[in-house]
């Protein structure tokens, strides 16, 4: 198997673990042929984008305990569908983005650009 790489191409590094993250719930943005949504950027959600993606149909300040979904508040990471990470860019609700815990596969329907413009640095 080999080793997951990030939008950088090094190494994916971790997105969070308080709430727990990914696909897998292991805390990276890894995903597999189950993961029809590609949920793998690793944002840091705000304010704005949880009324957004809210207004959207998914609620994330509300806990789904069927889904292993504990809430979000601004300032936690989590990883988001890079569809759903495109349409709230394209409507001036991005949340920032950890490039480095960000999954490769986004460049598929995200511009490198555009992610390194919301790029937050976070310290491991």
């Amino acid at each position: 198997m080999t080793e997951a790489k990030n939008v950088l191409g090094e190494k994916l590094q971790l997105c969070c673990t308080s709430p727990i993250t990914g696909y897998y719930r292991d805390g990276f943005c890894k995903t597999g042929g189950q993961d029809f949504g590609m949920h793998i950027v690793c944002a840091q959600v705000t304010e704005e984008f949880l009324k957004y993606t809210k207004s959207q149909g998914n609620d994330f300040s509300r806990p789904a305990p069927h889904f292993n979904f504990p809430s979000l508040k601004p300032g936690d990471c989590w990883y988001l569908c890079a569809a759903r990470w495109q349409e709230a860019l394209a409507d001036g609700v991005a949340p920032p983005v950890v490039l480095e815990a960000t999954h490769a596969r986004p460049l598929e329907v995200c511009n490198l650009d555009d992610l390194q413009k919301h790029r937050v640095i976070r310290n491991y």
